[in-house]
Order: structure tokens, then sequence, then C-alpha cells
């Protein structure tokens, strides 16, 4: 599993609205609305490096409102969640 934290600067008139289409996009786990520089951080989780294309540059970007983001991929997680159990559910042993 691929994670990506997304910064996003938004249209502040339309953040609500902003924050729902990007939640929407297939891809991005979670949505929250932050202070300081940004507006919005999104949890991107791929299971390959190149769908993060497909889902930051290819979707989130376009989703009108956003002004401008800033990527951050993750190396590691230090969580006490199993992220990638919870990821794993429903799916074929051939992912």
């Amino acid at each position: 599993m691929i994670t990506a934290i997304v910064h996003v600067k938004a249209g502040v008139d339309r953040i609500p609205e902003i924050a729902e289409a990007i939640a929407a996009i297939d891809g991005v786990s979670e949505v929250y609305s932050v202070t300081g520089e940004f507006d919005l951080v999104a949890m991107v989780r791929v299971r390959e490096h190149d769908e993060l294309a497909d889902v930051i540059p290819g979707r989130l970007n376009k989703v009108p409102g956003v002004v401008h983001t800033e990527t951050h991929i993750a190396f590691r997680t230090y969580s006490k969640h199993d992220l990638e159990a919870a990821f794993a559910i429903g799916l074929d042993d051939g992912f």
C-alpha cells in the first residue's frame, strides 16, 4: 500500500464542496479541513505507485476550486492501526 499525504489550497468560499468532491475520488481515503497554510489534507492510498498519477494530478488537482497542492509520499507507517489489513478486506489473494 502506498500512502500520499496531499496538502490542498482551495477556494475559501467553497471548502466544504471541494472537500466532498476530493473525498469521492477513488483512492482518497480521508479528507480533513485543517488550520495553517493549507485548507485541506487528503490521504491517498493506492496499491501501485503509478496510480498516484491517476489520482493526484489526474483527478484531485482537477477538482474545481483546487488552487494548489503539495504531495508527500510516506516511506513507512508507524501506527497502532493495521492499515494493510483494513484495506485488504474483500480483495483476492492476487492483489
